[in-house]
């Protein structure tokens, strides 16, 4: 109780007055102590975790054979400590026994006639290659001497060497060749309606401003030409997707529009499923492989919005979760299943009303299954 009423007279007082009566030399003093209060913060710089002490004035200049003459001195001077057990001369344990060597097996020489000699000697890799072959010694052959040797136009006999074991060999995978479309020239084509520009695709344009696309976004509003828009791997994030949102809900000629790969997050892309319920004309939409994961909260979302949408027929999303895949994919089936009454329709020909469903709950009423225990003909 003491120890706290003593911090009691402690607590109004006013550190802010007490530093303006310090002076320059006080606050450098109290600096330094608080520098050292925390020499093991791994946050801080070494520099910074102790006081500067290397503001000393020199006392000279440095003079290389003066200090090793000093430090000779000192080291002389300074009596040696005693051994705590003096040394007598005794050996103790076992005296190391340096270990021998293994033999090398005797390579016996072999002498050949001087003609074979001298073709050996002579021979190319190529030619060693195929004696190997021939004498059935292909083992011995590196990987490097088997390929220089499959590859070399001289070698007589390449069925020798099928049994040496290969690597494998990877099919060249040619990089992907860059998009050459022109950003600006085609915003000006689609502002002024061009009726050749049907497709926009800007894929793996990562230089592209998001002012930019926006103003894209912006101007397929008055469209009435562009029917595929693509702006994968473009660095696209929310505020692209929500221009994107209100785009749908005024453009009328747009089909297909893909964002896949980008930075956009689960609040763009229910932006983006949200203004499905205001467009009709929208018939695939691609939003998989975004840098964030969407979350079940959101998928589940997508996947109620979806339901709610009667005209679109592709949706480009690997649902983490079963329940939401499974009402995307009925809400896509039933879609499909009204476009193809729909275009039945429009060719004249028959048309089901009814469906899948309905159906089976029709079929099942028609023809209903007999008892067993009825044994009762009619007459």
């Amino acid at each position: 109780m003491s120890f706290r009423k003593e911090w009691d007279k402690y607590r109004d007082v006013d550190e802010d007055e007490l530093l303006k009566k310090l002076s320059e030399v006080e606050l450098q003093k109290l600096q330094d102590e608080l520098e050292e209060l925390d020499p093991d913060n791994a946050l801080l710089p070494a520099g910074l975790r102790q006081k500067d002490q290397t503001a000393k004035a020199p006392t000279g200049t440095f003079q290389r054979d003066n200090l090793l003459a000093h430090l000779e001195k000192e080291a002389r001077e300074r009596p040696d400590k005693e051994d705590l057990v003096p040394f007598t001369g005794e050996k103790r344990g076992k005296a190391w026994v340096p270990k021998m060597k293994a033999e090398e097996p005797i390579v016996e020489s072999v002498t050949l006639e001087p003609e074979l000699e001298e073709a050996l000697a002579n021979a190319n890799d190529a030619e060693l290659c195929d004696i190997a072959a021939i004498l059935g010694m292909h083992t011995l052959m590196s990987n490097q001497q088997y390929y220089e040797a499959l590859a070399s136009s001289t070698i007589v006999n390449k069925h020798g060497l099928n049994s040496v074991i290969q690597c494998t060999q990877y099919k060249r995978v040619p990089d992907e060749q860059p998009n050459l479309t022109d950003v600006e020239e085609t915003l000006k084509k689609i502002k002024s309606n061009d009726p050749n520009l049907l497709e926009v695709n800007l894929n793996n344009i990562r230089n592209i401003p998001v002012p930019t696309l926006k103003a894209y976004a912006d101007a397929l509003k008055g469209n009435a030409v562009v029917q595929r828009l693509s702006i994968v791997g473009t660095r696209s994030n929310d505020l692209v997707a929500y221009a994107l949102a209100d785009t749908l809900k005024a453009n009328t000629t747009l089909k297909s529009l893909n964002v896949e790969s980008n930075f956009i997050t689960g609040a763009g892309i229910l932006a983006l499923v949200e203004s499905l319920q205001y467009n009709t004309s929208l018939l695939e939409l691609k939003i998989d492989n975004q840098s964030q994961p969407m979350g079940n909260k959101v998928e589940m979302e997508i996947a109620s919005m979806l339901e709610k949408n009667t005209t679109l027929l592709k949706f480009g999303y690997h649902f983490t979760q079963q329940g939401p895949r499974l009402r995307c994919s009925n809400a896509m089936m039933s879609n499909n299943d009204h476009a193809r009454v729909i275009r039945s329709d429009s060719d004249g020909s028959f048309t089901l009303t009814l469906s899948v469903p309905e159906l089976e709950k029709a079929f099942r009423k028609r023809v209903k299954p007999k008892s067993k225990f009825n044994t009762k003909e009619k007459a």
